[in-house]
């Protein structure tokens, strides 16, 4: 990219990518100061696997000038190849959010600088959902969050195996734990709801049935229809087209993955160990990309 400047984290501290972004906006302020240009007024912040649609900047500043209340502004975030693979496709839908005012944003969106730095940043100690819980300290003190009805840019998920979806589900179950324990007491008890599905249908159900089983008789692994019967449910919900069941089918299967989340993040909490990185790509750096909408 021309007229990149790319900021050198030190890896002898933890990495996670809330730290790389907090770096990098810390980075840009200094870059102004030091040619005695003005700080922007918006930042744009943009994944590495990501290609920003050439109207979007525009398009994006243009609304926020507009709503001097909002204080991130995203739109739609589409996959480059959908049909690629069965998790391409869910992901595609995933970033399909409702236009109007959200709780919160991707890591592709842009930001009010003012708004950003009055929340103090991304918390760089979060491995996971740092957008989100970002949102919610800016919604607290009364900002807005605004999902627009424009194209953004396309994302690259590049999943073709089962594994790599089954890691980023257990790192949603990690940010589902560790956002509840830092924000779970609060009014809108942030995460608790996403929280209490994985912990019921990945961890108590499955427990309770193969121990009645075990202890009782055979028959309460009947019980397990509890999981084919949620599916349907869903896809009906959906109305029953290939990607009504495609949904349903991982959405359940996913309680499991981010039940192993959750007890990783529990488990890291009683033994004290350092928060790492769980991503899902080896070569995938979330928010190593930074662009600045200017005046």
């Amino acid at each position: 990219m021309r007229g990149a400047i790319v900021e050198t984290l030190d890896m002898s501290r933890p990495f996670t990518a809330a730290r790389a972004r907090n770096a990098g906006v810390a980075r840009l302020l200094s870059e102004c100061d030091a040619v005695g240009e003005p700080a922007p007024e918006f930042i744009q912040f943009i994944d590495g696997d990501c290609i920003m649609d050439p109207d979007w900047i525009a398009t994006a500043r243009a609304f926020m000038i507009d709503r001097p209340v909002a204080a991130v502004a995203c739109g739609r975030l589409r996959e480059r190849f959908p049909e690629a693979s069965i998790y391409n496709r869910m992901c595609n839908r995933e970033w399909d959010t409702p236009v109007g005012l959200a709780k919160a944003c991707g890591g592709i969106a842009m930001m009010r600088l003012s708004a950003f730095e009055a929340a103090g940043g991304f918390d760089p100690r979060l491995i996971a959902g740092e957008e989100p819980e970002l949102c919610l300290r800016m919604r607290t003190v009364g900002w807005e969050i605004h999902r627009i009805d424009a194209e953004m840019a396309l994302h690259d998920a590049d999943m073709h195996h089962f594994g790599q979806w089954w890691t980023r589900m257990r790192r949603a179950g990690y940010a589902w734990a560790e956002g509840a324990a830092i924000h779970g007491a609060t009014p809108e008890r942030y995460n608790v709801s996403g929280l209490m599905r994985a912990v019921v249908w990945g961890i108590a159900l499955p427990t309770f049935v193969l121990a009645m089983a075990a202890l009782i008789h055979p028959a309460f692994l009947a019980l397990g229809l509890a999981w084919p019967l949620q599916v349907v449910r869903l896809a009906r919900r959906g109305g029953w087209g290939r990607d009504a069941w495609e949904t349903a089918i991982f959405f359940t299967l996913g309680k499991f993955a981010e039940a192993q989340g959750v007890l990783r993040y529990v488990f890291a909490r009683l033994l004290r160990r350092p928060a790492t990185i769980i991503e899902y790509r080896a070569s995938k750096k979330a928010g190593d990309g930074l662009e600045v909408a200017r005046k």
